[in-house]
């Protein structure tokens, strides 16, 4: 049980489930707008199509960034 001076730790693997699964919506999104975008030429939906591929990646990385502080902290924990 926390102490109340003690300030909650984040919950990683939550933050990482949360972010892996964002990351994987938008890439799949990222990949069919932009075969819908390739097909029509002058649309914007390439540009939106790119923009979902990038905010993918970078739940990938936010996601590989939280299994790793969670590593971090399992490994961290006082042994009991």
């Amino acid at each position: 049980m926390p102490n109340e001076n003690q300030p909650l730790s984040p919950n990683w693997r939550m933050s990482a489930m949360v972010a892996r699964f964002v990351g994987i919506i938008a890439i799949a999104l990222g990949f069919v707008l932009g075969m819908y975008g390739l097909d029509e030429q002058g649309s914007r939906w390439l540009h939106t199509a790119l923009g979902l591929l990038v905010t993918g990646m970078l739940a990938q990385g936010y996601a590989l960034y939280c299994s790793i502080k969670r590593m971090q902290q399992l490994h961290d924990r006082p042994k009991t």
